[in-house]
């Protein structure tokens, strides 16, 4: 599929959850049903929780590796940050597409949910931050090397689309919001958790078995890049 076909200019990355997710689904094509991997970050000492069965699962130390569906909006809960234990940050990861890495590497090749330090700072501090996780187009990308494990991070002006911004960039694979609403404490409701949809959950061990066999994927996988930069602004 053409780069020109991914453009996202007809949607912005303040949509409500789900929307952009949703309109990707009617497209038709291997996203419905897809359990798409995602490692998912947090500051050391850090706990995540994932909204599954109507709750909040048990806390979990970061990295986790997880399967998402496409289209579907998930809610996390981050606690336990440094400095700020006793406070909770409510981050929600809306995935847009996918990745195609070869078969049965799946799991090598997540989508990166990095929730940093400074991002949680700032929903902690009543800001509402958007990221735009993206796979860098091949023909723009810089011939430099990175540290393992590195990101690359590109700021967005106020007022600047950070969706609009990331389609330049290559193609828009993920939105992480972070900021604004936060559960009632004695129940979190269903509309406040997108109602949990399904997760695949993997073992961080590279042995894991590869998600999704036999599903249809493009006729030249390996030449998927890995999703490394993201957009947000400021």
């Amino acid at each position: 599929m053409g780069q020109a076909n991914d453009v996202h200019y007809q949607h912005h990355a303040m949509m409500p959850p789900g929307a952009i997710g949703n309109w990707q689904l009617l497209r038709g094509g291997p996203l419905p049903g897809w359990f798409q991997p995602v490692e998912i970050k947090a500051p050391h000492g850090a706990l995540i929780s994932l909204a599954e069965a109507g709750t909040f699962s048990e806390p979990k130390r970061p990295p986790l590796k997880v399967g998402l569906l496409i289209g579907q909006v998930y809610r996390l809960k981050v606690m336990n940050i440094p400095l700020h234990e006793g406070q909770e940050v409510f981050p929600t990861i809306e995935l847009i597409d996918r990745t195609y890495a070869p078969p049965g590497q799946e799991l090598r090749f997540p989508i990166p949910i990095d929730l940093t330090y400074e991002d949680l700072q700032l929903a902690l501090a009543g800001k509402f931050v958007t990221r735009v996780v993206y796979l860098e187009d091949p023909r723009r990308a810089l011939p430099v090397a990175e540290d393992k494990g590195g990101r690359r991070w590109f700021e967005v002006a106020a007022g600047q689309d950070p969706l609009a911004a990331a389609d330049l960039l290559g193609r828009p694979v993920a939105i992480i919001r972070l900021g604004g609403r936060a559960p009632d404490r004695s129940a979190p409701d269903a509309k406040f958790l997108f109602g949990c949809p399904p997760v695949q959950h993997y073992a961080m061990s590279p042995q894991a078995p590869a998600p999704n066999s036999g599903r249809l994927r493009r006729s030249d996988p390996a030449a998927e890049p890995q999703p490394t930069p993201a957009v947000k602004p400021p």
